[in-house]
Order: structure tokens, then C-alpha cells, then sequence
């Protein structure tokens, strides 16, 4: 479906900005500020990503948004822009990451931040992950550190339907701020999705219900228990299609009464959110895909630790797949025939793949490294590359703002010391429509890339770090 167009919203004051505003005045004169002359990056190696790869290129952007992408000599900067060479530097799309827990187990990891799951019940989809995302993370802080410029924030995989993710971008005070708000697709409807819908099966969700002595305890169990949610939404959409039939003939029709755990479900079948489905093994892979035929809702497959088993059935339903890169893979017994090298199986047979961090499991400061490690796996540098950018933003429905770089798109960016893929390229600044969130020049912000972020004085060499 096409994704629809909207108003794009002008860029935010930075986070500094606004917390050194004496009020309302300062940070809309610093909005205003961030708009006033458009930006011409020049001589830097830009990977576009869907455009190939500009080894002298310039780059200009304005109010937020790239408004020209090419070679020196055809891309003219416009008079009074301010000019930064960039040269010797790589710079590329801002990264996406499909699967992060970062604003819902924030740091440090102590109970009192622990929002990720609630399991209170076995299926939970009036959970929001917006209402548990803590702004002051300073996993955020790691994250933009680590290239890292939009998300996608879940529920963890304790519950059989733990709840509704939020797409955001890694700036701002509040989650309104940070929701990136114009998800959804075309479907008639006017409100706006800005999430998707984190289910699970195999272990996870099991292993809780039968320490809670509920449903489910088996894998038959969990998938009746998605089925269940599945009819029942369909026949609440009914219900809500037949009473607004009625009002639009004129005749009279009692309101069907609001179902918050119903409504989100609803969104789905109507194509509106994506489902988020963690699972590892290939029999629970495969059980996910006769779900998603049954009820014909667009899919993600998270994780799926043994695709590289059933690459022909997942090729054969056209739905993407986010994968991990572990170097020190274990943990459960269903994880247990992961292998590093399925991402290049996946890539080879066509399928579209996204590298996810799962924060805490791989650290977002360190993202690079896991598109790094795909390719000594196997897969091509231009493949890894994209499924840190472009793949997930596809994934996301995000692909019209985010994930390559091209005129009218969001100005989402990241400048590299060196190939995104060496061990001794830095992330030297990320930038969000616009606004840098990120310098690796500052000394204060450095330790957010190096690990002493926490430690202070503990850390002397901050200052002088490279």
C-alpha cells in the first residue's frame, strides 16, 4: 500500500537548547534558528544507499530536510548556505534499528527502570511502550553515539502479546517529541500509527505462563491464544463497520462500546501496524507465517535464530526479517542453532534484512560492529549497510523519511571518520533532521561512544580520547 503523505512537521529545538532556554521564546528562537540558512556538506565519501556511492559529493539541507544529494560540479549550494567540508570523511543515512529496548529498560538496569514487560496477563496489546519510554536514558545517549537516529522502542517477549511498540527518533524531552507519527498506510482512516504490535512464541511467553500456573505452558497454547485475538478483533471490526453502514443511511445504531485491547488488533488487520513477532526456532517460525496467512496482517519476523532452515517458505511470504549478529551466541536452548551467517543466507535468497540490536542484548553504541560482523559472516558490505538504513526503514514503514539519502527526505545523519565497516571508524557526529545530537568532539558527549559516560572524574582519559 503507499504510505501516505503528510505535513512534515518543522524541526525541534536540540535537547541542549531546550534545557538551556530560560522558556518558551528561547526554543522557538532556536527552531527558527535551525531553519534559517540551509547547510552544504562538501567533499565527503556519501553512501546514499539507494543511489550508489558519491566519492566527492555534496550534500545540502534545509528546515530539516536533504533538498540536494550529488557530485561536486552538479549539485549547486545555494547562495548564503553554510558550507562544511567534510572531506575525508564517509557520511551515510542515519541508522534504524528495528528492535531496541533503550527509554523501557533504561540504565542502569535496576528494578525501579524495569518497564520492559509486564505479565500480568498473557495477552496485553492495550500496553503502550510510549507510556514506559524514559527521555533521560542514557541509552539514548548511546544509541545517538552509536549512529543510531530512529527506533523502533518494544515490549519485551515475556507475554504472548506484550503490547504496542513506538517508532521514534532519538531527540527531544518527551515521547511526543520523539514519535515519529506518520507510520501508517493508506487506509481511510485519520488518525495516525505510530508503532507496531510486539507478539511472541517459543520460550518466552511459555516459560512465564506456566511459572504463573496460566495459560499458555505449551506452544499450542500460545497459538491459541493469538488465533483467540485475532476473531475477536475481526468481530469487533465487524460490529463498528455495521454501526457506521447504519449512520451513513440514515438509520438509527447504537454505538458499539470502546475495547482497548481490541482497537490496536483492529489497526492490523486494516494494514495500519505492523506485527513485531520475536521467534527463534524453524517450527515456531513457520507456525508465525501460518498465523500471518490466516489473518493476511504485514509482519516482521524478529530474531528468527533458525530461518537459515526455512528460507524458501519465508521467501515464499514475502516478509522481511530482522536478524541479531551475537559473537558469543547461547542463552536458551531455543537459540541454540543460531548461526552467523544466516543474514548472508537470507540476503542471497532475496529476502529483505534489517540488523537489529535488541538493546541491552547488543549495545547500540556499537551498532556498526554488528553490521561488521554480518559481512566477515558472509553477507556483501553493500547489503549490511542497507540493513542498517534503508531495509528497516522499509520495515517501518519509515522508507519516505528515513534510510537513504535523497532530496525530501529527513536530514537523518551520520558522519564517519572512515569505511562504515573498520575497526578504526568512529562515529564523529549524528545529526536528526537537522540538529546534531551528537559530537564525538566534545569531550562531555565523547564518553558516550567510548563506555566512560558513567564513570566522571573515574574516567581522565575522556578529554583526550580519540
Amino acid at each position: 500500500m503507499r504510505v501516505r503523505a503528510k505535513r512534515r512537521p518543522a524541526p525541534r529545538p536540540s535537547r541542549a537548547v531546550v534545557r538551556g532556554a530560560s522558556g518558551l521564546a528561547t526554543a522557538l528562537l532556536a527552531a527558527a534558528v535551525a531553519q534559517a540558512e540551509p547547510v552544504a556538506w562538501v567533499g565527503a565519501e556519501i553512501r546514499t544507499i539507494s543511489n550508489g556511492t558519491l566519492a566527492d559529493g555534496v550534500l545540502v539541507f534545509e528546515g530539516g530536510i536533504l533538498t540536494a544529494v550529488g557530485r561536486r560540479g552538479e549539485v549547486e549550494v545555494p547562495d548564503g548556505a553554510r558550507v562544511v567540508d567534510h572531506a575525508g570523511h564517509v557520511v551515510i543515512p542515519g541508522l534504524v534499528d528495528t528492535h531496541s529496548h533503550i527509554g523501557v529498560y533504561p540504565r542502569p538496569a535496576v528494578q525501579a527502570h524495569s518497564d520492559g514487560n509486564d505479565v500480568a496477563k498473557p495477552v496485553q496489546p492495550q500496553l503502550r511502550a510510549l507510556d514506559a519510554i524514559w527521555p533521560d536514558d542514557p541509552g539514548i545517549r548511546l544509541a545517538t553515539a552509536g549512529g543510531i537516529t530512529t527506533a523502533n522502542v518494544m515490549p519485551g517477549s515475556g507475554s504472548v502479546v506484550s503490547g504496542q511498540t513506538a517508532y521514534v527518533k532519538l531527540r527531544g524531552n518527551s515521547v511526543e517529541e520523539m514519535l515519529v507519527g506518520d507510520a501508517g498506510r493508506e487506509s481511510g482512516a485519520d488518525d495516525e500509527v505510530a508503532g507496531g504490535m510486539k507478539m511472541a512464541n517459543g520460550e518466552n511467553p511459555k516459560r512465564r505462563g506456566a511459572a504463573k500456573g496460566q495459560a499458555p505452558a505449551s506452544r499450542m497454547g500460545i497459538m491459541a491464544l493469538q488465533r483467540d485475538l485475532f476473531a475477536r478483533a475481526e468481530a469487533y471490526r465487524k460490529k463498528w463497520d455495521s454501526h457506521r453502514r447504519k449512520l451513513a443511511k440514515g438509520e438509527e445504531s447504537e454505538e458499539p462500546g470502546r475495547d482497548l485491547e481490541l482497537e490496536p488488533v483492529v489497526e492490523i488487520l486494516e494494514g495500519r501496524r505492523t506485527v513485531h513477532h520475536h521467534t527463534h526456532r524453524s517450527d515456531d517460525i513457520l507456525t508465525v507465517l501460518r498465523l500471518q496467512r490466516e489473518f493476511g496482517f504485514d509482519l516482521v519476523l524478529q530474531h528468527a535464530s533458525e530461518a537459515w532452515k526455512v528460507v524458501d517458505e519465508i521467501a515464499a511470504a514475502g516478509v522481511g526479517v530482522s536478524i541479531i549478529m551475537l559473537d558469543s551466541p547461547g542463552g536458551k536452548l531455543e537459540a541454540s542453532r543460531y548461526r552467523m551467517d544466516y543474514g548472508a543466507t537470507l540476503e542471497r535468497a532475496g529476502i529483505p534484512v534489517a540488523i537489529h540490536t535488541d538493546d541491552m542484548i547488543t549495545p547500540s553504541r556499537l551498532f556498526l560492529r554488528s553490521g561488521a560482523l554480518a559481512v566477515r559472516a558472509g553477507m556483501t558490505e553493500e547489503g549490511a549497510l542497507r540493513a542498517l538504513t534503508l531495509a528497516p526503514a522499509r520495515m517501518l514503514r519509515l522508507d519516505h523519511r528515513v534510510g537513504s539519502l535523497e532530496p525530501g527526505k529527513d536530514a537523518d545523519l551520520v558522519v564517519l571518520s572512515g569505511p562504515p565497516f573498520r575497526t578504526d571508524t568512529h562515529v564523529l557526529e549524528t545529526w536528526i533532521e537537522g540538529e546534531r545530537v551528537f559530537d564525538r568532539n566534545d569531550p562531555a558527549q565523547r564518553g558516550y561512544a567510548t563506555g566512560g559516560y558513567a564513570l566522571g572524574d573515574a574516567y581522565p582519559a575522556l578529554g583526550g580520547a580519540r
